[in-house]
This record gives structure tokens, C-alpha cells and sequence, in this order.
């Protein structure tokens, strides 16, 4: 199945900024949709920010709007997350997840068929 791995997270002050890292395998990236998701402890899951199959139509949450910014690279099957801005209740851990269908129809969870298993952020104050 398509799997995906995730990297780049870590330990940032408040104000800093992390590029996160999503490489896909096994399948055909460039028919996916990309998502990033998060969760804190105690917390459903978040999501961060979404686009489609060529990088068009990027949809962003609104808790990150302005901050984040999905790209991808189809040559590499790789998806990113540049963050920019950290705050503290960006903590979670985040993780990269791909939808079949080629365009990003929703903000849903359920949308995306495959997941990587998370990387952590943690931003302190």
C-alpha cells in the first residue's frame, strides 16, 4: 500500500519557524490529494492544510492562515509544510495524509485513505 513518512519536526521557541517533510511510496503521488492533520494531547484531530493533485487550490485552517504554507513536489513524491510564526498551541503532533481522487474535496479526515504516522512539533514559550 502507499506509505508515507514524515520529518522534519522538533523543539522551536515561539516565533521560529519548521519545514516539515512528507515522503510517499508505493504508490502514484501524483494522483493524490495532500493534507497535513494535527493532534495535541487531550485534542481531536486538526486540520492544518490541504491541496490538490498539482499543487493548485491550497485550503489552509484558519488557526494557521497566513502562518503555514502545503507544497509539493511530484518529481520527488514528496508534500511539505513550511511554518512560519510558531506558537505554543502549534504543539501537536502532525502528520501527512494523501487522498485518492486527485482533487482536495474536503477538510475531513475521512478524505484521506493514507497516512503517515506523525512527527512532533513542540513549541515552546
Amino acid at each position: 500500500q502507499v506509505q508515507l513518512v514524515e520529518s522534519g519536526g522538533g523543539l522551536v521557541q515561539a516565533g521560529g519557524s519548521l519545514r516539515l517533510s512528507c515522503q510517499a511510496s508505493g504508490g502514484d503521488f501524483k494522483t493524490y490529494a495532500m493534507g497535513w492533520f494535527r493532534q495535541a494531547p487531550g485534542k481531536g484531530r486538526e486540520f492544518v492544510a490541504g491541496v490538490n493533485w498539482n499543487g493548485g487550490s491550497p485550503k489552509y485552517g484558519s488557526s494557521v492562515k497566513d502562518r503555514f504554507t502545503i507544497s509539493r513536489d511530484n518529481a520527488k513524491s514528496m508534500a511539505f509544510l513550511q511554518m512560519d510564526s510558531l506558537k505554543p498551541e502549534d504543539t501537536a503532533v502532525y502528520s501527512c495524509a494523501a487522498g485518492e481522487g486527485f482533487i482536495l474535496t474536503s477538510m475531513s479526515p475521512e478524505e484521506f485513505h493514507y497516512w503517515g504516522q506523525g512527527t512532533q512539533v513542540t513549541v515552546s514559550s
